[in-house]
């Protein structure tokens, strides 16, 4: 990747861990699509909602040549979100390499 990965957290807080798997799935991409220029990953817990717990989000924008891609970590209701960041994370980043696969046949 040319620019470095721009993680951004959202009343979320930051960890160690959560930064380490972030920095794993976007190897994972640059492995698969290796003419990704740029990465913004943003984190985000909207506030709780009475009975819902805090569902969480994650977007990810992806700058290639030609240019970009916009993925989101949900599923099922989009407006429920997922309970857990991890499955948030693993969604969207499925999102990307599905849409980079797509942008590019040759993957």
């Amino acid at each position: 990747m040319q620019s470095p990965l721009r993680l951004t957290f959202r009343h979320v807080d930051r960890s160690p861990a959560l930064e380490a798997r972030v920095h794993d799935l976007i190897g994972r991409l640059e492995k698969f699509h290796d003419r990704i220029t740029a990465c913004h990953v943003v984190i985000e817990a909207p506030n709780a909602r009475p009975g819902k717990g805090r569902p969480f989000d994650v977007s990810i924008e992806l700058a290639i040549p030609g240019g970009f891609i916009h993925a989101h970590g949900t599923h099922g209701n989009a407006n429920e979100g997922h309970a857990d960041v991890y499955a948030a994370l693993s969604d969207a980043f499925d999102s990307a390499r599905r849409q980079l696969q797509n942008a590019d046949p040759t993957h």
